[in-house]
């Protein structure tokens, strides 16, 4: 979001609409789907700060930490305000400074009990060590060795 200072009112200006979610730089496999961010913010410049004060929300779909299940969350921030030191560019652009506003609002541990529509957020039973049935179909790990502390004396053997 490019924001012309040269037309920028003394006295601020209200601007609002949707960035598209390409800004927001994201793996396909950090988020499945991200909806548009809309923006309703209040611009004003103070001497070498450009302040944006309003609200920010978008709504992203991830996967549960715990049943890896998709769900979605929205992100919304009423209040944000966002303060962008200048530059001698006659345009500033927001955008960055917005994707991190709202990418430090992700839950870091997403699970679907947090979500828009809280879901039973339950780990696959066939996954726990815990009473697992012996014939649920998942591959156990490889024993590993347990190292023989005395091997390397034995080694040396006898040197008659």
């Amino acid at each position: 979001m490019k924001i012309d200072l040269a037309n920028l009112p003394d006295e601020g200006q209200h601007i609002e609409g949707e960035i598209p979610p390409e800004v927001l730089d994201l793996k396909e496999s950090d988020i499945i789907r991200v909806s548009p961010l809309k923006y309703s913010l209040f611009a004003q410049r103070f001497d070498t700060e450009l302040l944006l004060t309003g609200s920010l929300e978008a709504t992203f779909e991830l996967t549960c930490m715990r049943s890896l299940h998709p769900f979605p969350k929205t992100i919304s921030m009423p209040s944000a305000a966002i303060s962008i030191e200048l530059g001698n560019d006659g345009f500033v652009d927001s955008g960055p400074q917005i994707r991190e506003e709202i990418l430090l609002e992700l839950p870091t541990n997403p699970r679907c009990e947090n979500g828009d529509s809280p879901g039973k957020c339950e780990i696959d039973p066939k996954y726990l060590a815990v009473d697992k049935p012996a014939d649920d179909g998942v591959d156990n790990a490889p024993a590993q060795e347990k190292p023989n502390p005395w091997g390397a004396l034995d080694s040396l053997g006898s040197q008659d």
